[in-house]
């Protein structure tokens, strides 16, 4: 349980801003499908398809995609357990 009252998610916008406005490719992710932790620069990159499909280098599963619309852009990153992303000056 928390204490006091929950927040919508626009209270995330400054630390989510922060996150966001790095170069990710120096951000840490885990594979979800074995566990192998790196740099996200060093996953492997398929581009021929409708959009960018980031496969781990050491069990080839899918970690990351990301398929831009006119509008918006789609990222999908269910097959990490987690994205480590460093902060400037940190």
């Amino acid at each position: 349980m928390t204490n006091g009252t929950p927040l919508d998610g626009n209270a995330m916008a400054g630390d989510l801003r922060e996150i966001f406005a790095v170069d990710v490719t120096a951000a840490r992710y885990v594979c979800a499908g074995c566990t192998h932790a790196d740099a996200v620069g060093t996953l492997l990159l398929w581009h021929q398809s409708p959009g960018l499909v980031a496969r781990c280098p050491s069990c080839g599963d899918v970690v990351v995609t990301v398929v831009r619309a006119p509008d918006r852009v789609f990222l999908d990153l269910r097959g990490s357990v987690r994205l480590e992303v460093p902060l400037e000056g940190s």
